[in-house]
């Protein structure tokens, strides 16, 4: 399954994908949140705290200024980039998303 909340600003979107994700991953489902705003907060809403939001957030931005490494698959991007929050999910920050291969 997958779920994608989208909308106009302030309209809560981070806040909703959240609790989703949180309350999904609690019912036993693998959940892998991805945050491609370009004001990346969603592991504040996963309760990440703002430190590892931030570490995070500056793995996307070393891949976009050709500090780091890309992954050739999206399990090798959230392998490498990803962190795990609380309840079991898994957020990974990117810029965008070009192709999708499950790899």
């Amino acid at each position: 399954m997958k779920i994608g909340v989208v909308g106009k600003g302030g309209a809560g979107k981070t806040t909703v994908a959240g609790t989703v994700a949180r309350s999904l991953a609690r019912s036993g489902r693998t959940v892998l949140a991805v945050d491609a705003d370009v004001n990346p907060m969603l592991g504040i809403s996963l309760g990440i705290g703002p430190e590892r939001t931030e570490a995070v957030v500056g793995a996307r931005q070393a891949l976009d200024a050709g500090e780091a490494e890309h992954q050739p698959t999206a399990a090798g991007i959230v392998e490498a980039f990803g962190a795990d929050a609380p309840d079991g999910v898994r957020l990974v920050v990117v810029s965008r998303v070009d192709q999708y291969d499950p790899g």
